[in-house]
């Protein structure tokens, strides 16, 4: 039988066993959600500013309000982005303080 071969995978919310292709899509539909304080859908390298000063835990410093940040990452979580600026390495800006470009 052709459908035979097909890889599956355990869903841990229903614990059933389901086709890898059902389970992968939902993953793709809920990273194209991402969106800005003002709406804006985000996308992988977008370029954002801050809309308000932000204090960075661990590096004692403070992004001013209007940095750009360039080239974002979107992660797992819709509400998180994952981006570099000049001085800090593995930044981690939540998406309702920044603004698409």
């Amino acid at each position: 039988m052709a459908g035979d071969d097909e890889d599956y995978v355990f869903d841990e919310t229903t614990g059933e066993w389901r086709p890898a292709a059902e389970v992968a899509a939902p993953e793709a539909a809920e990273r194209a959600e991402v969106r800005d304080a003002a709406g804006n859908v985000l996308a992988d390298g977008d370029s954002v500013t801050l809309i308000k000063d932000l204090k960075v835990k661990g590096a004692n410093q403070t992004l001013k309000q209007g940095t750009i940040i360039r080239s974002i990452r979107l992660t797992d979580n819709a509400e998180e982005i994952d981006c570099r600026h000049d001085t800090i390495k593995g930044l981690v800006l939540r998406t309702e303080f920044v603004r698409k470009r």
